[in-house]
């Protein structure tokens, strides 16, 4: 399959992105660890079938410094040992707030009694805000059938500071 259209060219999404860029930003400058935000967007993007941005979280994850064996078992992360208990309140959080049409309560109240122990306000800010922004850049990416494969770490690195 082909890519659809070139978001990239066009001068409505361009502004667009500027703002969704901005946005992303406070996420990035957030308390919430760089590591956390990267396993969240790239859980999401894993739910969502996006490959462009599984690629690119893979990558910048592993470039800063995440593992190998940590990346491999996102997917899994239930049957792992490998990620903190902050960590899996993140990725519960992540799971039941990408797949709110298979759920009719969204997040459960375990899910978030989990993320309220392990994050302070700011940090459930940051967590809310980045489901809802990875979802979004998914739901972007899948539609135009954006690939991955191509994705170079840094990249858009002028967009997030």
């Amino acid at each position: 399959m082909d890519l659809r259209f070139d978001l990239s060219g066009n001068k409505l999404f361009a502004a667009l992105s500027r703002r969704f860029a901005g946005a992303a930003l406070v996420v990035h400058q957030s308390t919430l660890p760089k590591s956390t935000q990267e396993l969240v967007s790239l859980r999401a993007s894993q739910i969502n079938g996006c490959g462009f941005c599984a690629d690119m979280h893979t990558k910048e994850a592993a470039a800063a410094g995440e593992t190998a064996t940590r990346l491999g078992l996102v997917a899994t992360w239930r049957e792992s040992t490998v990620f903190t208990e902050a960590e899996r309140a993140a990725l519960a959080l992540t799971e039941e707030g990408t797949r709110l049409a298979d759920a009719h309560q969204g997040v459960s109240d375990e899910t978030w009694d989990r993320v309220r122990k392990h994050y302070d306000d700011d940090g459930i800010a940051a967590l809310i805000s980045l489901v809802a922004l990875i979802n979004a850049a998914n739901r972007l990416a899948v539609i135009v059938r954006q690939k991955g494969g191509s994705y170079e770490p840094g990249m858009f690195g002028a967009q997030f500071g």
